[in-house]
Parts: structure tokens; C-alpha cells; sequence
């Protein structure tokens, strides 16, 4: 695995959100394009903008099903799920990979998939399932967001780098944090939940303290890694940045704080009213097979769900999976979505 290739994956894993309006509009016209096919010869693939397998995989995928693999960007996780949505019986689709645990409870409550449960999933994937969802998804990676720290600057400076979450707000570290706005990052809203789910009642008072301490907020997590983050391509002047716990892989000098992480699982579903619906429960089986779990890290910077699959050599120093992480049921994560971001911005707007 080359680093700059590496990177470039990484680089993927951070979307901004976008409107449900465009998103509809971009799903309508690529598959539109797919239109006059054969259906029961091809498998469509709604994804977002960070998929990416092997090409050898895909090749054997079609080689053993007979069927073209077509993945239609959807982009980020927000916006696949805002398009199968406001879909439900009538996809765009037969199949749809990396609606998130934050997005999951939208497409369930909007009845938009068939319940489908590979056999396979019970080695390991089904530790993920959604409570109560009877199969509608299926888990095929987990990218924990995690607040990042670029220790070689911290050892440039003579500074101890943190080692905590809660240590951000001590004056040491003022005007040293970049922050996603959870509103229009997904990355920005896994970090929001992990501070509520290790704060609690408290969250408030910590993100008072980290906007009292100069934390500055970005959109999303291409200008803060790329452009802020002082390890990332821009070598910008900040040294803390929240990214993924898998990020250090891709850059040395580089490590996660792992009590600040939240649990992100990525999941596969059969889009209900699917033109090939057969076609898209083999594609479910596919992902969970050994090959495409092994080529998970190197091709879309995530952990595998399923057990016995070793993650490569460097990663287990570089970016080991979080011993712990915060975890919500994604119906709760609906039920207070907006509660929270108002909640967030009171404090940020103060």
C-alpha cells in the first residue's frame, strides 16, 4: 500500500453534507443514464462517494454472478440516506451501501428496505445489527471517529501532547483544536455524539470550554484535515483535529485520542421494490465474504465487522480499533438529532 494512496482514501472518508434536493437530483440523473438495461443482468449500487473495492474484486464478483456491478455516487452518508428515503418502493437502485448508524433509523422508519440477513452475518456483523430493524441492514465496516493529534508537532513545540478528551479545554492547548460542524459534516456528528455520550448532561459545558479555548470550526473534514490540521496536506497551524481513528495509519507522526472515539458502522440494504432483487441480496453476501472484509482498510479506511479478519501488519500500532467507543441506538440518534444541533449552536453563536 503506497502512502499517497493511502491517503488519497483517507482523504474520501470526509464528506460535507449536501441538500436532500441536490442529492435526489444527482442519484436521478445517474441512474437515468442506467436506463434500457437489462435488469436482471446488472446490480445497481447506490453508494456514497468513499466506496472503493479492488478492481479484482469486482471482477470476480461479476465473474461469479454473471452480473455488472454499477455503483451510482450518492455521495456523503447523509444524502444516501435522504435519497432512499424519499424513494421507498420506487428505487433508484437495488441495492444501498454506507447509510452510517447516525443516518439508520430514516430508511427504516421510511420503509424504503427488504429485510435480508446473510447467513454469514453471524460471524460477526450481526454484533452491529440495528435493534428491532429484522435485517434491513446489514453491517459491513466500522470507522470510529476519533479526535486526532499530530504528536510530532507537539514535540517540535516542547509541549506534552494531550492524552485525554477532557484535557482540551485546559489553557495549554488554546487555539490548538479544529472542530466539524455537525450540522453539515458526518464526521463533525460522530464527534458531537461521542461528547454526549461521555459527558452526558455535561456536553454543554464542554463544548463551552473548547469554544472558550479557541477551538475554531469548519465545515467539514477536508478543510480541517487538509487545510488546518498541521499534519495534514496543508500544514496548516493547528495540531488537533477530529478525524478517524484509523487515520494515523495514513499519517506518521500521527495518533488518536481512543477515550474520544464514536462507534461509526457502515451498513448494506436491499432497496425495496428493486429491479434485481435477487441480484442485490448476492451483492449483500459479497461484502461480508473474507476477501472484500481483508480489503476494507486498504480501500475505504475502515475496520471489518466480521471476526478473524486481520487488519494490516502497520495497523496495529498505527491505528489499533478503539478498545472503547460510544454507542447509540440509531433511533435515539434520530429522536434528539435536532435537539442536540440546537443545543450545539446556542453554544457555538454565544
Amino acid at each position: 500500500m503506497s502512502f499517497s494512496g493511502a491517503f488519497s482514501g483517507l482523504r474520501r472518508r470526509g464528506r460535507t453534507v449536501i441538500t436532500a434536493a441536490l442529492a435526489v437530483s444527482l442519484v436521478a440523473t445517474s441512474a437515468a443514464c442506467a436506463s434500457g438495461t437489462d435488469s436482471a443482468k446488472e446490480v445497481v449500487l447506490l453508494s456514497h462517494s468513499s466506496f472503493q473495492l479492488p478492481q479484482k474484486l469486482i471482477d470476480r464478483f461479476q465473474d461469479q454472478t454473471g452480473m455488472k456491478l454499477k455503483v451510482v455516487d450518492s455521495g456523503d452518508a447523509g444524502q444516501l440516506s435522504a435519497v432512499v428515503s424519499l424513494t421507498p418502493g420506487s428505487p433508484k437502485g437495488d441495492a444501498v451501501f454506507g447509510i452510517d448508524n447516525t443516518f439508520a433509523a430514516r430508511p427504516i422508519e421510511a420503509g424504503a428496505l427488504t429485510p435480508y440477513t446473510p447467513a454469514a452475518a453471524k460471524d460477526g456483523a450481526a454484533d452491529y445489527a440495528v435493534k428491532g430493524s429484522e435485517g434491513q441492514l446489514t453491517a459491513v465496516d466500522r470507522g470510529d471517529v476519533c479526535i486526532n493529534i499530530d504528536d510530532a508537532w507537539f514535540d517540535k513545540n516542547d509541549i506534552p501532547a494531550p492524552t485525554k478528551f477532557d484535557q482540551l479545554t485546559d489553557p495549554k492547548y488554546r487555539d490548538l483544536t479544529v472542530l466539524l460542524d455537525p450540522s453539515t459534516s458526518s464526521p463533525g456528528m460522530g464527534f458531537l455524539l461521542a461528547t454526549i455520550g461521555k459527558f452526558g448532561p455535561r456536553a454543554e459545558d464542554y463544548w463551552r470550554g473548547m469554544i472558550d479555548n479557541g477551538a475554531q470550526i469548519v465545515s467539514g473534514w477536508t478543510v480541517a484535515y487538509d487545510q488546518i490540521f498541521s499534519a495534514g496536506a496543508g500544514h496548516g497551524d493547528r495540531p488537533i483535529v477530529v478525524s478517524y481513528a484509523s487515520s494515523p495509519a495514513a499519517t506518521p507522526g500521527t495518533s488518536a485520542l481512543l477515550d474520544s472515539c464514536f462507534a461509526q458502522v457502515e451498513y448494506i440494504g436491499v432497496l425495496r421494490g428493486a429491479a434485481n432483487t435477487e441480484g442485490a441480496k448476492k451483492l449483500v453476501d459479497f461484502m461480508l465474504t473474507p476477501d472484500v472484509q481483508a480489503a476494507l482498510p486498504t480501500s475505504m479506511y475502515v475496520y471489518p465487522v466480521q471476526n478473524g479478519v486481520a487488519l494490516p501488519e502497520s495497523w496495529r500500532t498505527s491505528a489499533p480499533v478503539p478498545a472503547w467507543t460510544v454507542t447509540m441506538d440509531p433511533a435515539y440518534i434520530k429522536a434528539h438529532r435536532e435537539e442536540w444541533l440546537n443545543q450545539w449552536r446556542a453554544v457555538v453563536k454565544k
